[in-house]
């Protein structure tokens, strides 16, 4: 197991609204049938249904951590400023959207350092949060955390407590914990269900579980625990209109389902919950 190294100080019943800021044909899904050479062949979407999110987290008074990837924050730096100037954090996943377990060390270093540089200059503030693409820091590429270190960050949110055929590493811990080279990382949010641990941090399982039943998750994730919710998603998950992208079965039900009911389901959190960032959840850690 990942070593745990001192206490982390926690707000109890704190919910974290985090949103992982890509393109449709960026993800993980669809890796396999499209590569990074033909993403300007598309035309972006993410600035658009990002800039609806804004306005939405406007309108509740929701603050959120966002994590752009650096291909998107390049090409729409208006988005990253106006993030900014409504008091949203901005935090960094990565510059091209690899997997950390298909890159090298050195690999890793450049694209999370590239990415850290470009959201700084952009954004005017120190970029001190990281998540990883699919959540692939795991047991196989711990060296993560040291390169992290390296590039100046002081969290990450790049792991999953389950098992997943994509993601996740199931004995890892559920609580944030600060790493033996100093990174605080703070796992996504799980619960203990009818006898097994079960996500319960966003992602493709909140589009498909009825709100009541994500109401429910995290009304009990606070019961069985006194450190902060993670809800995690992204702006093309709320995009029904979307070009569709041929692949397998699998990867289209669990790209496409339910994107048409997102919105509500976000908006429904945001008038039943309070938000806040990563970065005022942790303010004494970071």
């Amino acid at each position: 197991m990942i070593p745990v190294i001192g206490d982390v100080s926690v707000k109890p019943r704190v919910n974290i609204m985090t949103v992982d800021v890509e393109e449709f044909f960026q993800v993980g899904a669809f890796e396999n049938v499209i590569n990074p050479e033909q993403w300007g062949t598309f035309k972006g979407r993410a600035a658009a249904r990002t800039e609806r999110l804004l306005d939405l987290f406007a309108e509740h008074n929701v603050k959120a951590t966002f994590f752009v990837l650096g291909w998107v924050a390049e090409r729409h730096p208006e988005l990253i400023k106006r993030m900014v100037q409504e008091g949203h954090e901005v935090a960094s996943h990565g510059y091209n959207h690899q997997r950390v377990t298909d890159l090298n060390p050195s690999q890793f270093y450049d694209d999370i350092y590239r990415s850290k540089i470009l959201l700084e200059d952009i954004s005017g503030q120190s970029v001190v949060g990281y998540r990883a693409p699919s959540f692939s820091i795991v047991k196989s590429s711990e060296w993560a955390f040291e390169q992290l270190l390296n590039a100046g960050y002081l969290y990450s949110s790049s792991t999953y407590p389950i098992n997943h055929d994509h993601y996740g590493t199931a004995d890892w811990p559920k609580e944030p914990y600060r790493t033996q080279e100093g990174i605080l990382e703070i796992p996504q949010s799980t619960v203990e269900m009818i006898g097994r641990r079960l996500p319960a941090g966003g992602g493709g399982f909140f589009r498909l579980f009825p709100q009541v039943l994500n109401r429910h998750l995290i009304n009990t994730f606070h019961q069985q625990n006194k450190h902060p919710y993670v809800f995690y998603f992204h702006p093309w998950e709320m995009d029904p209109e979307q070009p569709r992208i041929k692949a397998s079965l699998k990867s289209q039900f669990r790209h496409y389902v339910n994107q048409q009911r997102m919105e509500g389901k976000i908006e429904d959190l945001c008038k039943n919950f309070s938000w806040v960032s990563m970065k005022e959840a942790f303010t004494t850690n970071i």
